[in-house]
Formats: C-alpha cells, structure tokens, sequence
C-alpha cells in the first residue's frame, strides 16, 4: 500500500466523515433542447460544494452533511428532499423565513444547457438574494461541527464565497475554525466569470480567497483560477503546449504552496475541450516533493456540469481512506468521468463501477 503524504487526525467518533458549506440550488435541466424554447426541465440539486459531499455520500458511502440555508417555502422542501435522496445529512439546513414573494430571501435556481458537438454548455444563474447568500458566521455551531465529535473534513469553496459580503466572511470563520481543531480543509477556486463580473469589489474578493486559503490543506485550481481568484501573478510560468500540457498549472500549485504554507498539496482536473460532447480528461495532485496524474482518457460527454466536483469527491475519499495520492487521482478522474456521462450534477454510480473504470475497463455491457 503507497504511503500517503496527506497528513489527518483519525477522529473514530465523528458524526460525519465530510461536510460542504455552501449553497444548494435547483438545477432547471432542459435536456437535449435549448433554454430559450423549452416547454419542459427535469429538476435536480446542485452546486459546487454541496456536489462534493454528494458523491462522498452516494458514490463512497461516506456520512456527510451539508451547511447551508434554504426558504421555509415548497422549494426549500423540495431542496431538501432532494438532498436527503443522495444520502446527504440536513439537520444542519439553516431554514429562513419566506415573505411570499422572495423580497427578502428565495431558492437559488440554476438553468443549465448541457451543450453538444459545438454548441457549448450554457448556465443561467437566478440567485441574487437566495437564503444561502444571506449566511451569517454566526449561523453554525463550529465547536459542535469541528469538535472530536463533529466532522473529519470540511470542504467550501469559491462560488460560495464570492456570492456576497456576509458569505466571504462565513467562510472564512469556518475555515479558521476548521483548522483551529485540527480538521482538515479543502477549497475549490471554482472561478466564475458571470459571478465575478457581477461582484461589487473583485479586489476585494481576492484578498479574502488569499487568507480563506491561507486556512487550507487542500487547494483545488490551476494557473488560470490562481490569477483569478488569488490574483497570482502566473504570467511567467509559460502556455500550455496542449490543453493537456500540466506543465504550467504544476508550476502554479508550487508557487502557490510557497505562498501558503498551510498548504499540502494543490489538485486540478485537465481538459481538451474540443468540442461539447467529447474532452480529453485527467486529474493531478502536487504536495511539496510529488506530482501524481491520473491516466489520460477520451470522454464522451453526456453532462459536463460537476466532474470537477466529482473530481473532488474521488481525491477526498482516498485521503480520508489513507489510500494515498496515486489512487486519489486515479479515483478522482474516474468518478468525474462517470459524472459527465449521466444528467444532473452528481454522478449515478458505485465505488466498485468507478474502480473499474480507475482499473481501465471498457465499456462492455455487463450482465
């Protein structure tokens, strides 16, 4: 069995194995056709923090909580009944009152094109004034949630914190209080363009980022999300030869674990986006002496939205596992892979079919 370099304090009396701030929305999926003339979606949940905790949940069968808000409305019910269907704990729902026409908080929603051949995926966000934007720092009870008893991981990420004031600095509390209690933490830049050319201080943004992953264990981003979010100067660190060239995102993580010395590794997914319906895809993980990559594989895509998170789920539960950072990545790039062939946010799969696909078995019908 590989050593792993990933250090975490074995806690055999905690609630949860992992849990994700951030908020939850409702993804309005239109299928094959396109926003602007449907007449029907199918209805999912989703967001990039919450993803992550799902695929622990259902995918590796880890117990797992999300803190969020919702409205004390029929959509907040529907959030959350949704949620509870991957397994994914509530108790820890933050529920806000609803005015009856969502003045003063409403459900997040998200309409999302899947995209095909050249016509690119399309996201539409509806979210301004949702109940989770509104989080305050004092809304949880850390020593509960980080305590011996409480959670082994925390994992947040870039869109929650971006969405306003009040959730920058939500979190960062939980971070800081994360690592004040020896819980370790993972954070995903997640850059946004729609969310940050909307934002009301970018400048501001980034200096928070910078002391939020100052709190990390775990930085998930490459050269581009690292300008954008931590504003790091990379413009030395050369192009990517290919879209598959790790080159310039590995001299990045390097950098930015020179910046933060918390820090013990840095991980990112790879793509060639070539067109909608098929990438060239991978995973890599850097600590402080190793680079770790997952095999190179062709993809055909179904639902691009979440691998990254699905990503993020396969890395987390091979550390939490102590299986080391090889088979985190190796993990990490087949969940996404599975994610992306199946609708919704999260991946519709087991820990034995994502092995299989780590292990680089075809796709042969199984009977």
């Amino acid at each position: 069995m590989s050593t792993q370099q990933f250090r975490l304090a074995e806690r055999p009396k905690a609630r949860w194995q992992a849990v994700a701030l951030g908020e939850v929305m409702l993804r309005f999926d239109p299928g094959e056709g396109r926003l602007r003339n449907a007449r029907q979606f199918q209805v999912w949940e989703g967001g990039g923090e919450y993803n992550v905790v799902r695929g622990l949940s259902s995918t590796f069968g880890h117990a797992t909580a999300v803190l969020t808000a919702l409205p004390r409305n029929e959509l907040g019910l529907l959030a959350q009944q949704l949620i509870q269907s991957g397994g994914v704990d509530t108790s820890q729902v933050v529920w806000r009152d609803h005015d009856g026409i969502g003045r003063n908080t409403r459900m997040g929603l998200n309409f999302t094109e899947r995209g095909f051949g050249v016509r690119a995926p399309l996201g539409v966000s509806d979210r301004a004034y949702s109940a989770a934007s509104q989080l305050q720092q004092d809304a949880f009870d850390w020593d509960m949630l980080f305590g011996q008893q409480g959670a082994r991981w925390l994992h947040t990420g870039g869109i929650f914190a971006a969405l306003s004031a009040e959730t920058a600095q939500t979190t960062l509390t939980a971070v800081r209080a994360a690592r004040a209690r020896g819980v370790p933490v993972s954070f995903d830049l997640n850059y946004r363009a729609s969310l940050w050319n909307s934002h009301a201080d970018p400048e501001a943004a980034r200096l928070i980022n910078r002391h939020i992953a100052a709190e990390c264990d775990l930085l998930v981003g490459d050269e581009y999300s690292f300008a954008a979010c931590l504003g790091m100067d990379v413009q030395d660190l050369g192009t990517r030869r290919t879209p598959m060239d790790i080159g310039p995102a590995q001299a990045a993580a390097q950098r930015a674990m020179a910046e933060f010395p918390a820090l013990q590794a840095v991980s990112f997914t790879l793509r060639d986006a070539a067109n909608a319906s098929r990438h060239g895809w991978a995973g890599a993980l850097c600590t402080r002496t190793d680079v770790f990559v997952s095999a190179v594989r062709e993809v055909e895509l179904l639902d691009r939205v979440g691998g990254g998170d699905a990503f993020v789920a396969g890395v987390v539960h091979a550390l939490l596992q102590g299986e080391g950072e090889q088979v985190a990545v190796d993990l990490g790039a087949a969940h996404g892979a599975l994610a992306m062939s199946t609708p919704g946010d999260t991946a519709c799969t087991s820990l034995e079919e994502v092995q299989a696909v780590a292990r680089g078995q075809g796709a042969a019908a199984r009977r």
